[in-house]
């Protein structure tokens, strides 16, 4: 078990010091900020959708491993996904970084189940959840930052 614990953390750190899809989409439609304030991380959120789906993520800001490697994560699980979809895996990541897994079902998550530890931390799953909460505000054409306080 400790050398899966090990292979987790060592796949939180590569998307936190190299995360996939951070820049600007110039291209985006939809775009979000989040914010929080527990810990200082920042995200900006842009997306590119088409026909219904979530054709493109990008994210830009700053803040701890946790929450860059689950933006990152994120954003490489999303394309192709509907807003829908989006919203279903949204419940089962919280169920899953909160510790409520087994009792929610729901669809696959691949790579954001490294995420899991979080449930174990609870002062860090704001953090695992930041870009999540960004992204429903995105998809709601909110114009107002998000915060994990709120």
């Amino acid at each position: 078990m400790g050398e899966l614990r090990d292979l987790y953390q060592e796949v939180i750190l590569d998307h936190g010091r190299r995360p996939r899809n951070f820049g600007p989409l110039p291209d985006a439609d939809r775009h979000a900020e989040g914010f929080n304030p527990l810990c200082g991380d920042r995200i900006t959120l842009h997306l590119k959708t088409r026909d219904g789906v979530i054709e493109d993520v990008h994210f830009e800001g700053a803040g701890c491993a946790i929450s860059i490697a689950s933006a990152s994560l994120m954003s490489e699980t999303l394309k192709g996904k509907t807003p829908a979809q989006a919203a279903a895996m949204f419940d089962t990541f919280h169920a899953l970084v909160t510790g409520h897994a087994a009792e929610q079902g729901g669809p696959a998550l691949g790579k954001l189940e490294v995420l899991g530890g979080v449930a174990e931390f609870p002062m860090r799953v704001k953090c695992a959840t930041l870009a999540w909460h960004t992204l429903q505000a995105a998809l709601r054409g909110d114009t107002q930052p998000v915060s994990t306080e709120a």
